[in-house]
């Protein structure tokens, strides 16, 4: 099993480098306060980037504080979010999850999280409704500096295709096993630049593996012509 995953590790190395070479190493946009992080990500979920985005803004537009969201009518978070799609669904979440966590911690800080054990970390995240492990790990990693990495379905797609982790692993188990892999130093820069091939070229349906920088090391490369 030690032959394998170092097989896997070495795929790994060998396809980050190369997309670091084409790609260069990205940074996270302007990272987000844990709270605004963890709320972003949630209206992120089945939508897009833009559409996240827009949601996001107006929510901060109409309230200010989190502590406002918190004690609004879920009708006005849901107003406030609907171009980030599943509104109601995800109006309820957020407002509940910024009600447990002032019920459990007396206020909307999440700073203590920057000095638990990771594991404990994520854990805590993870005990709301609508937080999974990769919600988790944008906030740990992205917003308190913590090593933590994000799987989404982009990043699931490319790895399985590319390589870098056994194809049966299961989507919570790709989290530990790309963590046990590689680099924490370079977790930001593999899952922005494994998200931008899965976007441009490495498509769900159609890969245009005839203009991928990587053909010549994807085990996939062709096959789904």
């Amino acid at each position: 099993m030690e032959d394998t995953t170092q097989a896997f590790k070495a795929q790994s190395d060998l396809v980050l480098a190369r997309l670091s070479q084409v790609y260069g190493s990205p940074n996270w946009r302007d990272p987000l306060p844990a709270l605004d992080e963890l709320v972003s990500t949630i209206l992120s979920q089945n939508t897009n980037d833009r559409n996240r985005d827009v949601a996001f803004r107006a929510l901060k537009r109409r309230f200010p504080a989190w502590e406002q969201a918190r004690d609004a009518g879920v009708e006005q978070i849901v107003d406030a979010i609907r171009p980030a799609g599943l509104a109601n669904q995800k109006g309820a979440r957020i407002k509940q999850v910024l009600q447990e966590i002032t019920a459990e911690r007396g206020s909307l800080d999440l700073s203590f999280l920057s000095g638990m054990p990771i594991e404990d970390a994520r854990e805590w995240l993870m005990h709301f409704k609508g937080v999974g492990r990769k919600t988790a790990a944008i906030v740990l990693q992205f917003s308190l500096g913590r090593p933590a990495f994000p799987v989404d379905t982009h990043v699931y797609r490319v790895t399985g295709r590319l390589g870098m982790r056994p194809a049966s692993l299961t989507v919570e188990k790709t989290h530990q096993f790309l963590e046990s892999i590689l680099p924490p130093g370079q977790y930001t820069s593999a899952h922005l630049n494994l998200i931008r091939l899965g976007r441009e070229l490495c498509h769900a349906r159609k890969p245009d593996c005839a203009h991928c920088p990587l053909t010549d090391i994807c085990p996939s490369a062709f096959s789904f012509l």
